[in-house]
């Protein structure tokens, strides 16, 4: 018996190692019909690309065509406009100069005369001397004549010509319009059929990857390098340190190399300045070095050809192409308090939802009960904001230095249900659009982003500020965004093209918060100058200015024309906007008020501090309701006495 069962463990050892075997053909036979498949998609690809070219060149003439009609329209209707200033003087000239030539001809014709009848008497030479002074005349005014029409002629000639082709031009502009307009179809097909075997290419070519990547043929840039990168050598290699001159936020930038040369030399580790410097511990410098299996990664991506991942964009930051990592988790019971950043009521006022780490937390407004914890966040929630029926919740966050991102939860149950984008630095505002069908928000890149609610696609990307940008807002027709900056100005854009409007400097320091007023036509601002300031949308001219005891934080617009603030000097406020008076002060707390919410069902006003205490008043006569630390394991809700 002993003896069958070593017999049967032999076999199945054996089977064992067979299945190995089996498996490992299998997946090679798999690789060579990927590769197969890949090379024939590719081979379309690269036949496809005559055509798609020369369309796109016949595309590129026609509307050549049409832009030089429409310049040279342009340039000569200017033409006309500018000869029409200068043709009547020269005309002048030229009537003036003929007038002059006509003058001195019947002046020496004159003289002519004269001096034939002077001959023989005493004044034959004076009147001989006159006509040579008649005849040097005649030949100055002819040639002032012939130089008036020289100057006119040309400029006569150019009119001509100018007012023909505005007379022509109309014509040919039309049916260069309509040849564009016509070969539009054309164009079209060309490109989505090309943008096809493309598309197939790289899914071809994907799967390929994938199968070498499970053969342990190949490494993925993208899902096993670019981790590594961001976390362990970005601090020092990016574009505003770039140590050695070696920036690594990008494939692109990172084959470029430093000053020392290549960082990497594909198929060859050895050669490879960046694999020598992470193997003698170099790399990074002042830091725990890079683990074993790291540097085994990064040393086998190197040998495999230090090749980018298909379908990724060489440019793109690592951030934007490594695997979306869930977030760690927040503590179960927090040992301190964090500062409460922002807040926001639910749109029917049941609950209060505040920023904690890595985490959102949704508490019962009227007893300081916690009812929900919302996780998977950056370090830093800096911003909420329900959508209009309070079943989504916008929230942007960041990890200093490291990440940024913009997520939306479902509020029922806190599941995630877009991860709309993730930067390499901290998001500080999101704001829906007045209709509710756009998201725009506020990023430490220097960026505004917006978003398309229902696709989640990215619409616009503008990049107008110096610096940080803190806060965001839409103007009430949703037609406008309104920024604020840590540059220490303000800036109003088109929401549809993105184009600057105006700017605003008045602050003179980083400017932390921003609304439009409900006229759609001023803009509140404040900052770090202690000052609430109106300003003008049309032409960033200020109108009043609200000085406060404090720096102020992030304001909170009303539809009658007030906000709602927080200071670091421990209040917080509601001024109207438009008289600059003080409407409602609630305080102090215990240390700066960063954000301040108003529910006008309920009549209460909530504000949140550096502390991480929350406190709950009645706005009628502003009296405190509740508090609470907003930070689940210490948080005892307090009732006003």
């Amino acid at each position: 018996m002993q003896r069958f069962a070593c017999r049967l463990a032999a076999v199945s050892l054996i089977l064992f190692a067979m299945d190995g075997v089996f498996a490992q053909e299998n997946l090679e036979q798999k690789i060579a019909e990927q590769q197969k498949v890949a090379d024939e998609s590719q081979a379309r690809k690269a036949a496809g690309e005559p055509a798609i070219n020369a369309a796109r060149m016949a595309a590129k003439e026609k509307a050549t065509a049409f832009s030089t009609l429409k310049l040279e329209l342009n340039k000569a209707e200017a033409s006309i406009k500018e000869i029409d200033g200068k043709l009547p003087k020269l005309q002048e000239a030229v009537k003036k100069a003929s007038e002059e030539r006509a003058k001195a001809e019947t002046e020496l014709a004159a003289f002519t005369k004269a001096a034939l009848e002077a001959k023989g008497k005493d004044t034959e030479q004076a009147e001989a001397d006159k006509v040579k002074t008649a005849s040097e005349k005649l030949v100055a005014t002819t040639k002032a004549l012939d130089d008036a029409l020289k100057a006119v002629q040309p400029i006569e000639v150019a009119l001509a010509a100018s007012k023909k082709i505005v007379a022509e031009q109309p014509a040919k502009i039309k049916a260069a319009e309509a040849a564009v307009a016509a070969f539009q179809p054309e164009i079209e097909a060309a490109e989505a059929a090309f943008a096809a075997l493309t598309k197939e290419a790289v899914t071809r070519q994907i799967d390929l990857e994938t199968s070498l990547v499970a053969a342990g043929r190949l490494v993925s840039f993208a899902k096993q390098v670019a981790p590594i990168f961001s976390e362990r050598c970005l601090a020092c290699h990016n574009a505003r340190t770039a140590k050695g001159r070696l920036n690594m936020e990008s494939f692109a930038n990172l084959m470029k190399g430093g000053e020392s040369g290549p960082s990497v030399v594909a198929s060859n580790p050895g050669e490879s300045l960046l694999q020598s410097m992470i193997e003698d511990h170099s790399m990074p410098k002042d830091a725990d070095p890079l683990l074993p299996e790291q540097i085994a990664i990064i040393k086998k991506w190197i040998e495999t050809g230090a090749r980018l991942d298909a379908g990724v964009a060489a440019t793109s930051t690592l951030i934007t192409i490594m695997p979306k990592l869930v977030q760690p988790m927040p503590p179960e019971s927090y040992r301190v308090a964090v500062p409460v950043m922002a807040l926001a009521f639910s749109p029917d006022g049941t609950l209060l939802a505040t920023s904690g780490y890595r985490e959102v937390l949704l508490w019962n407004p009227a007893d300081g009960q916690l009812v929900r914890r919302i996780k998977n966040l950056a370090e830093r929630p800096h911003d909420l904001e329900f959508n209009a029926d309070g079943t989504v919740l916008a929230v942007a966050a960041g990890t200093p230095g490291q990440m940024g991102e913009v997520k939306l939860f479902n509020v029922a149950d806190g599941t995630l249900l877009a991860d709309l984008f993730t930067t390499d630095d901290e998001v500080f505002s999101v704001a829906y659009s007045p209709d509710g069908t756009r998201l725009a928000a506020a990023c430490a890149d220097r960026s505004v982003r917006l978003f398309d609610v229902a696709s989640r696609k990215q619409q616009k990307l503008i990049e107008d500020h110096a610096d940080w940008v803190m806060d965001l807002a839409w103007s009430p027709d949703g037609k406008k965004i309104v920024t604020a900056s840590r540059d220490k100005t303000c800036k109003v854009f088109d929401s549809v093209t993105g184009e600057s409007q105006a700017t605003f400097n008045g602050h003179g320091q980083p400017v932390f918060g921003v609304g439009f007023l409900p006229d759609g036509a001023s803009v509140a601002s404040s900052g770090r100058d202690n000052r609430i300031r109106v300003w003008n949308a049309a032409d960033a001219k200020q109108a009043r200015e609200i000085v406060l005891g404090g720096e102020v934080f992030h304001l909170t617009m009303q539809a009658d024309g007030t906000a709602f603030s927080g200071c670091a000097d421990k209040f917080a406020r509601q001024h109207n906007l438009t008289s600059g008076a003080e409407v409602k002060k609630f305080g102090p707390q215990a240390d700066w008020v960063y954000a301040a919410a108003y529910h006008a069902g309920s009549k209460r006003v909530a504000s949140g501090s550096h502390d991480g205490e929350v406190r709950i008043w009645n706005y009628d006569d502003g009296k405190e309701l509740l508090k609470f630390i907003a930070a689940p394991g210490i948080t005892q809700p307090i009732a006003a006495k």
